[in-house]
């Protein structure tokens, strides 16, 4: 029978495990006495349960941001195209306005403002807005589009952009050079974090991949595309990764130990995001939706409730975790001159702050705990809800 029902429950599942992911890795950033002084994937320094600690959450923004695009779809079922392309560009706008306004400052604390931070929320926002200029084309083109961005991105690779003035800033913006500090004033500075164009494509892919979630769409159906879409992808990863020439800028080498070997072979890039790093994450993903369609309990059932209010809940986890961060400031002997630290833009954090990883999964848990009621009275006030500016939340 078709699908009837207003929300898939698989998709607010996947939706709602990446966010509680994606708080771990942001956990570690704070709490971790390690996170600002080694990278956790350097396998000349890092522990197999710190690389995997960073390693699982690569899955967090390129689903969400697939997501992002089925939901789009999903949308435009219920507003014609117009419509559709009208909110699309006016939410992306709106998106890129909160990354600067509030996401950053939830990251710095830094009331002056003195560094720009454009990163998931603003990469996700762009893309919007792009898809909101794309969405009268042509579904097929716009299919063509979002694989021609995944698949051909990496082409510009080796390709050296200048660093410097708009060109520099424009490279950056689109691409890559992750991490590059721009001039904006004499006193404020823009860090780039995500280049948009990579996961433009991710979005333009997730929206016609929400034509299976049509009404008149068949489960079975879907469940076997997906399957196989999901299985092949993870046959591509491997092909191309073997191969080790094309699709990611970081090629794998033979390390100490095989152990070793196969952490560099799934070592991916994610900055921007690589053809084999989108396979990598969005194989799994298409499969776990695949087999979680109807896959309720009451563990699953509260997993979704996360995923029903992703961008509530991300602007407020990043508050939570920066204020526990705060109190372990002042507890753990740190001063008001210790407040900031000189080349890092995060107030309150300090190189040598924080605890071992297991006291980092420690918070992360206890931080999820306290979420969840919070996440699920504002679920239960948008079901009863239907004001318009709830659409931008």
């Amino acid at each position: 029978m078709p699908q009837t029902t207003n929300r898939i429950f698989s998709i607010d599942l996947l939706r709602g495990i990446v966010m509680i992911l994606m708080a771990l890795d942001h956990v570690r950033d704070f709490m971790h006495n390690d996170a600002f002084l080694h990278e956790p994937l350097d396998l000349t320094s890092t522990t197999p349960l710190l690389f995997f600690t960073r390693w699982i959450t690569h899955y967090c923004a390129p689903v969400f941001v697939f997501l992002s695009g089925v939901s789009a779809y999903l949308m435009g079922l219920k507003k014609n195209k117009a419509e559709l392309a009208g909110f699309l560009i006016k939410r992306g706008l709106w998106l890129i306005f909160i990354e600067f306004a509030i996401v950053g400052l939830g990251w710095t604390f830094d009331l002056h403002y003195k560094i720009f931070v454009f990163q998931v929320i603003g990469a996700i926002g762009m893309s919007m807005f792009i898809l909101g200029l794309l969405v009268r084309l042509p579904y097929t083109l716009i299919f063509i589009i979002g694989i021609a961005l995944v698949f051909g991105h990496n082409l510009l690779d080796n390709i050296e952009f200048s660093m410097e003035g708009i060109l520099g800033l424009m490279g950056s913006l689109m691409h890559g050079h992750a991490f590059t500090v721009f001039p904006v004033t004499q006193n404020h500075s823009l860090l780039i974090i995500y280049g948009f164009l990579p996961w433009t494509g991710i979005m333009l892919c997730g929206y016609c991949v929400g034509k299976l979630f049509e009404p008149n769409q068949y489960p079975g159906k879907r469940k076997k595309v997906l399957l196989y879409a999901g299985i092949n992808l993870l046959i591509l990863f491997i092909a191309l990764r073997l191969i080790n020439a094309y699709g990611d800028p970081a090629y794998w080498m033979v390390q100490k130990n095989s152990f070793y070997t196969f952490l560099s072979f799934i070592n991916v890039n994610k900055y921007p995001p690589s053809l084999m790093y989108t396979c990598l994450t969005l194989g799994p993903a298409l499969i776990l939706i695949s087999l979680t369609e109807n896959l309720r309990n009451p563990f699953t059932q509260k997993m979704a409730v996360f995923g029903r209010v992703p961008f509530f809940y991300y602007i407020i986890h990043i508050y939570v975790i920066h204020l526990i961060t705060v109190i372990v400031f002042y507890a753990t002997g740190f001063s008001t001159a210790d407040i900031q630290t000189p080349g890092s833009p995060f107030l309150f954090r300090p190189a040598t702050l924080g605890f071992n990883l297991y006291f980092v999964y420690a918070i992360w848990i206890g931080l999820i705990i306290v979420l969840y009621p919070i996440c699920s009275w504002y679920n239960n006030y948008k079901t009863k809800n239907k004001h318009w500016w709830l659409s931008y939340l």
